[in-house]
């Protein structure tokens, strides 16, 4: 609980939703945002230079696996992004640069969701997603009507 003291041991942290950042996570005083920025190691970890450079090296090494593992579900059956993204976020609990990643990437992903929402962009994606079905279709049915269906195999001669 935050009483206002300034007494040894107590840390006064702003909350997620400070009334005093701006949008593009600039504060009020257009200083960056640089909460909750670096390790997430416990104490004990942090206290011991070999102890959280192995830390380090694990968390690394294993979300190099989890983003390799989504960049191999990509072309293969499988939440592909969602793995990778997840990759991204078991490293933010340790590095700075892939804290900074994931929240540029989900500025994006928010700035892109209101976009899509906006009826303007839905009637133009409706119009566009519309020709491109019909010019599809139309060139199917020219080929199945200029060569007919053709299997690129022949069964008759086995």
């Amino acid at each position: 609980m935050n009483t206002g003291s300034d007494g040894p041991g107590e840390v006064v942290v702003a909350s997620e939703g400070a009334a005093d950042e701006t949008p593009d996570g600039t504060g009020a005083d257009g200083a960056r945002d640089e909460r909750g920025l670096g390790s997430k190691a416990p104490e004990f970890v942090k206290a011991r230079r070999a102890l959280h450079v192995s830390w380090q090296v694990g968390v690394f090494v294993v979300g190099l696996a989890v983003v390799a593992a989504g960049i191999v579900m990509l072309p293969l059956p499988g939440p592909g992004w969602v793995v990778i993204f997840g990759g991204m976020a078991i490293w933010a609990t340790e590095f700075v640069w892939a804290q900074l990643v994931l929240r540029w990437t989900k500025r994006k992903v928010t700035e892109a969701a209101q976009r899509a929402l906006d009826p303007a962009v839905r009637r133009r994606n409706i119009v566009l997603t519309s020709i491109g079905l019909v010019i599809v279709i139309a060139l199917v049915s020219f080929y199945v009507w200029k060569f007919g269906v053709v299997m690129p195999w022949n069964i008759k001669d086995q």
